[in-house]
């Protein structure tokens, strides 16, 4: 199986070119691929496909076998290979995702893509939707409990769900304690991704995300996307300008335009290397 490593700020995935290959069991092409030490390494398998209803299918796959819906940093990265390696020769250009179309404007240098802005949709807050299990239609600053501690929760979806809690001091946090705890909470029947977000100011937000099926991650474009608008809709950052996300793996900007309620991403995207891998066995 051919492949290319991409990353997006961090986030990185292993991608595979269906319109030349066929992967028969991405389940299994995932868990083995993402392994740091047997595989290839990475947060997971995105598979580039054919598509009747936009120029290319994202299908994505989390390093436990897992299917995701949507993946922020994943999709520039599609974005980015479907144009470098001259699929698609366009400069605006449409990804179908489990979660809806997605379309992205691409910045180009020297005949490469270097930046993608995304349309990421609209959040989706209405608690049964995300899914959160709550009592009131939304969860916006709402206590909840985990692991014998409460928190205070804002759930927003970006075509997965995601709990965002904020902190004085997010570097200092035991991440892979009280992740798995977040993750598999009875209030989240699909599971939950989890930011842990630091306000630095009022356009400027720091954090860290537990991603459901992958653990801590560097990045997560959706978390970024859901934490800019919970901070906005808890008054923690100016929301009629764009909001300076800083993740572990580099910085994303976000912007959540109130009156077309769609919210926008921009940030980088990365080839590491091309391969091929031997997966015979797995057949």
């Amino acid at each position: 199986m051919k492949f290319t490593k991409m990353q997006g700020i961090g986030n990185d995935y292993v991608y595979v070119n269906c319109f030349e290959e066929t992967v028969k069991d991405p389940a299994a092409v995932a868990r083995y691929v993402s392994d740091r030490h047997f595989g290839i390494g990475s947060d997971g398998l995105i598979l580039i496909k054919p598509s009747d209803i936009a120029d290319c299918e994202m299908d994505m796959y989390n390093l436990d076998g897992s299917q995701g819906a949507m993946c922020g940093n994943g999709i520039r990265c599609v974005a980015k290979y479907v144009y470098d390696y001259g699929i698609v020769k366009k400069e605006n250009i449409s990804v179908s995702t489990k979660s809806g179309i997605k379309y992205l404007d691409l910045t180009v240098r020297d005949g490469k893509v270097a930046l993608v802005r995304v349309n990421m949709g609209s959040p989706v807050l209405t608690a049964s939707q995300i899914p959160v299990v709550s009592s009131t239609e939304e969860m916006i600053n709402a206590p909840l409990k985990v692991n014998g501690e409460t928190y205070y929760i804002t759930a927003v979806s970006m075509g997965n769900p995601h709990a965002i809690v904020y902190m004085t001091d997010v570097d200092h946090l035991d991440i892979g304690e009280i992740g798995p705890y977040f993750e598999n909470h009875m209030a989240f029947p699909d599971r939950v991704n989890t930011e842990f977000v630091e306000v630095l100011d009022d356009h400027t937000l720091k954090m860290r995300v537990w991603e459901r099926g992958s653990g801590e991650t560097l990045a997560c474009g959706t978390g970024a996307c859901a934490e800019a608008v919970a901070s906005i809709l808890n008054g923690h950052v100016d929301g009629e300008k764009p909001v300076t996300v800083k993740l572990l793996g580099g910085d994303l900007e976000i912007f959540w335009d109130r009156q077309e309620n769609l919210v926008y991403m921009t940030g980088p995207a990365a080839t590491v290397f091309d391969g091929e891998i031997d997966l015979s066995f797995l057949e």
